[in-house]
């Protein structure tokens, strides 16, 4: 245990920190189950009327530090990727 006080607030700071980055994290990480059940189901309108929003969560993450931009922007490419491959098989 911490006995130092800024070492004390710093542990609280880091506990507030990590509860937020995992509610964060988390709710990317349903967003885009959601979205991928929906494509597996084969429900292509409601996928693409749930995937700005999916994109959306994505980029809240990268843009609080929760995720790397990088990692943003490659989820987001493969969600589109299959997106537009479950897509073009309706047609």
């Amino acid at each position: 245990m911490a006995v130092i006080r800024s070492s004390i607030k710093r542990a609280r700071t880091i506990k507030a920190k990590t509860l937020r980055n995992k509610m964060i994290r988390s709710n990317m990480r349903t967003m885009i189950k959601k979205f991928e059940n929906l494509l597996a189901n084969g429900n292509i309108d409601e996928a693409k009327n749930l995937f700005p929003l999916v994109v959306k969560r994505i980029d809240m993450a990268a843009s609080k530090g929760t995720i790397h931009k990088n990692t943003a922007n490659r989820k987001k490419s493969r969600l589109a990727i299959r997106l537009n491959k479950a897509v073009s098989s309706q047609q």
